[in-house]
């Protein structure tokens, strides 16, 4: 019984041996190395997303930061983006050139 489980052992240690060997292996071929930095680049890309995440949720939040500083100072509403982008320009005429009002 006992060189029974030895035997086991044995073979148990050469499958993990042999696996693990054909991986190394594997990874220093060339197909092993592109599939690494694909990896790579990969958890880059992923990082590199979720930077700007963070990023624009700070702009985000910094920008309504600064809109409620200026309306509790001045008592005027200060318009987002989406609101600057959606209403007209009203334009100022004078003379023969057109101006926006304000610029």
């Amino acid at each position: 019984m006992r060189r029974l489980f030895w035997l086991g052992v044995g073979v148990a240690v050469g499958v993990y041996a042999t696996r693990r060997a054909t991986e190394a292996a594997h990874s220093l071929t060339p197909a092993g190395v592109g599939a690494n930095i694909a990896d790579g680049l990969r958890e880059l890309g992923a990082g590199l997303g979720a930077f700007g995440a963070e990023v624009r949720a700070g702009m985000t939040e910094r920008e309504r930061e600064l809109s409620q500083l200026v309306e509790r100072r001045t008592g005027e509403r200060v318009p987002s983006l989406s609101d600057a982008l959606t209403e007209p320009v009203p334009v100022v005429r004078s003379g023969n050139r057109a101006r926006r009002a304000g610029a």
